[in-house]
């Protein structure tokens, strides 16, 4: 299963920018392969996006974060962001 429509198209558009892929954007899709088949997702780059994705969505990645499995895909990617935001959110004091 994967994030919300508008979550995947918000971590889209934060892939697609720290990246540089604008010409790609179109294509990619959940389904879409990320670590080993972007040539701009090096180690590197995985760190640059994931701050990024730490500034933009208000959470913050532990070192264990960093997995393969996370950035499989575009939708396991998602799938992760939402769930991050979503313990933030509810781990953050009223």
């Amino acid at each position: 299963m994967y994030a919300a429509v508008s979550v995947f198209e918000e971590v889209k558009n934060v892939v697609v920018e720290t990246l540089g892929i604008q010409s790609r954007a179109q294509i990619l899709s959940p389904e879409s392969p990320l670590f080993g088949s972007l040539p701009e997702l090096d180690s590197f780059g995985v760190i640059e996006l994931g701050m990024a994705l730490e500034t933009r969505f208000g959470f913050v990645m532990q070192e264990d974060d960093f997995t393969a499995d996370i950035f499989e895909t575009m939708g396991t990617l998602a799938d992760f962001v939402e769930k991050k935001s979503i313990g933030s959110a509810v781990s953050e004091p009223a």
